[in-house]
């Protein structure tokens, strides 16, 4: 090699090591600026000062227990207790919880020394150890106190609305009434219902005890009271549920019905005109370039809100989707087998039949399992937009602001959906296509 090669080789190398360099530097210095303008255009800065983690905490203590009202009308006098302050859990007339005590002092215990009176004349004393007592007179629409000015940041008053929180429960406070929300964990009434007569029985006496209602058996009468339940509403669950996977199996088998027969025409193998096979594929990707949830939208102007309505948006999503899959598994099938079908005589529809269709089978039936159980997702959230299906039920608890619990069942009933989705689609894909050892 001559001096002239290796200055040459040289001056190569130091080329390359500079690029290298400079590669390494800029991508990282891009990262960084792309990560930088994120830090600003979505005012991370702002959001972290107005996240609020008592009220996260409030949330997620929420979702694992419940609250029981009780509620004084100011106007009327009555008092009334009730789980989540529904009717539906309303204690029966003469019943109370153990916490509240009296008649025309009703003292209301909220645990370590939180006490609540509510005396005649719509006036309420309020106990709370380490402070002054408060006393609260409500006069038509105002409210008259003996607050300090200087308050903590746990009571929040105004002359018509007082609200008051502390570890043990909640008090609000305005002239049409007041309020005490007591919280106990677990998902309350979630077997019977208080007006149930299985309500507070153990399995024991129900499996094994003397018949509790006389017409029917204890088995009976409590399944049906459960799956009547008025409050957490299982049977209405139960259906919801239905209706989800009905959506998913309803778009995903027909989008898989549509597209296996039109993939063959966007197969260059199989479709010799190349305007029909242009067309066929633009026609997927419109389809499929438009995403469910927009179809969604379109569909539910068009046939109105309902399960149907998603399982055709899915359909027409998953169409554009399964043809171009099953297009391109028909482009990899292997000749040697289709010639071996025309060997024997067969027709042109018998070689698709016998020569094409079992080679692209595994494939198929392989991508139809994994959108049967992606639809299931996905039908969820469909399903709050159509107006169908345990998505419907789940935006409807959220949207009340006010029993989590509920919204802590749906989501984990969707998650065991996803689950057994997810099994038996394994499962079946076993089954149908075999499993490799």
């Amino acid at each position: 090699m001559t001096a002239t090669d290796l200055s040459l080789t040289k001056n190569q190398t130091d080329a390359l090591f500079k690029r290298k360099r400079l590669i390494g530097f800029t991508i990282p210095a891009a990262i960084f600026a792309y990560l930088t303008y994120i830090f600003f255009a979505f005012d991370l800065p702002g959001l972290a000062q107005r996240a609020n983690m008592e009220n996260a905490l409030t949330l997620a203590s929420d979702s694992w227990s419940h609250k029981v009202h009780v509620t004084r009308d100011n106007r009327s006098g009555e008092i009334t207790y009730a789980v989540e302050g529904e009717r539906k859990g309303r204690y029966p007339e003469g019943q109370r919880p153990d916490w509240v005590s009296g008649d025309e002092i009703v003292t209301i215990n909220l645990g370590s020394d939180h006490l609540v009176r509510y005396l005649p004349g719509n006036r309420t004393e309020i106990e709370i150890p380490g402070f002054p007592l408060i006393e609260v007179q409500a006069e038509g629409r105002s409210l008259t106190s003996n607050l300090p000015l200087d308050l903590p940041d746990w009571i929040s008053a105004s002359n018509r609305r007082i609200g008051i929180t502390t570890p043990e429960g909640r008090i609000t406070l305005t002239g049409a009434r007041t309020e005490v929300f007591n919280y106990f964990p677990g998902w309350e009434l979630f077997w019977f219902t208080l007006d149930s007569p299985y309500h507070g029985k153990g399995l024991g006496t129900i499996l094994f005890g003397p018949r509790i209602d006389p017409e029917v058996s204890n088995i009976s009468g409590a399944i049906s009271d459960w799956w009547n339940n008025a409050m957490w509403r299982h049977k209405d669950v139960a259906w919801a549920i239905g209706e989800t996977i009905l959506m998913a199996f309803l778009g995903t088998m027909g989008a898989a019905i549509i597209a296996l027969p039109l993939a063959f025409l966007a197969a260059k193998r199989f479709s010799p005109f190349m305007l029909l096979r242009a067309g066929t594929r633009r026609i997927f990707d419109f389809v499929r370039g438009v995403d469910a949830l927009i179809w969604t939208v379109v569909l539910a102007r068009a046939f109105g809100p309902g399960p149907l309505t998603g399982a055709l948006a899915i359909l027409i999503t998953d169409t554009g989707t399964f043809g171009k899959i099953f297009s391109e598994a028909l482009e990899n099938v292997d000749q040697k087998q289709i010639e071996g079908v025309m060997s024997t005589g067969a027709k042109p529809l018998q070689r698709y039949r016998f020569g094409v269709i079992p080679q692209v089978v595994p494939v198929l039936l392989a991508q139809l399992l994994y959108f049967l159980e992606s639809n299931t997702r996905s039908a969820t959230i469909i399903g709050a937009i159509t107006g169908g299906g345990i998505g419907l039920m789940l935006t409807q608890a959220i949207q009340t602001q006010k029993d989590w619990e509920e919204v802590a069942y749906y989501i984990v009933l969707i998650v065991l959906m996803v689950m057994f989705m997810d099994w038996f689609s394994g499962w079946l894909r076993g089954k149908l296509i075999g499993r490799k050892n």
